[in-house]
């Protein structure tokens, strides 16, 4: 994992809708609360600068924080953000806690790489079409990957790689994969360019013929 992210929050005593919007309008701050391992949940607030800031670093979605509330820090990950319907801007998050001997279950981004080299977008004027952003992975802290890459180099058309196809880092498993084989759903595929025909397509039209 690349950069380190450590936010300073503070405590806070009240709570509520009430005291939430209080603490947006008059000191620009955003409700927050940490939980989890084995301790009890915390009220904090942090800056709202501070936060709009590492939002905009992906990495900070999959990533070990510290936490730092009232000067005691902690290892913590972003586990939940509510943002405003309209305008988009935070307006609470959680984070998670994390130790050394429990499991996370965390969201990471999937980075397409070689899309421009990929054989049958260069090659045969195919189309490569998304089928998922983002995984959510099981492993412990030391191995949260802050993304997976999907090599599409090599990928002709009507590839379709599944979940299964991906490599992971050492340690982490797929949430999905974990509940069976139907769960093996396709992240990417090679689409044959509209108004064309793939080699297979063209061969069983033959073969119909």
């Amino acid at each position: 994992m690349s950069g380190d992210f450590t936010i300073s929050a503070t405590s806070r005593a009240d709570s509520g809708k009430g005291a939430s919007r209080r603490l947006r309008r008059l000191e620009n701050k955003v409700p927050a609360i940490v939980y989890g391992a084995d301790k009890p949940s915390q009220q904090i607030s942090v800056e709202f600068k501070d936060l709009v800031k590492a939002l905009e670093n992906e990495a900070f979605y999959s990533h070990i924080l510290t936490l730092d509330v009232d000067g005691a820090s902690e290892q913590v990950v972003l586990k939940d953000l509510q943002r405003h319907p309209s305008k988009s801007i935070p307006m609470h998050a959680d984070f998670l806690r994390v130790d050394t001997t429990h499991k996370l279950h965390m969201n990471v981004p999937l980075h397409f790489i070689n899309e421009e080299k990929c054989v049958g977008v260069k090659q045969h004027g195919g189309v490569i079409a998304h089928q998922l952003s983002e995984v959510e992975v099981v492993c412990l802290a030391k191995d949260l990957p802050e993304f997976i890459e999907v090599d599409l180099a090599d990928a002709d058309i009507g590839t379709v790689v599944h979940l299964s196809n991906l490599t992971l880092p050492s340690g982490v498993e797929l949430k999905a994969l974990q509940l069976g084989e139907d769960h093996d759903l396709p992240v990417v595929i090679v689409n044959a360019p509209r108004g064309g025909a793939s080699d297979e397509e063209e061969s069983a039209a033959d073969d119909a013929e």
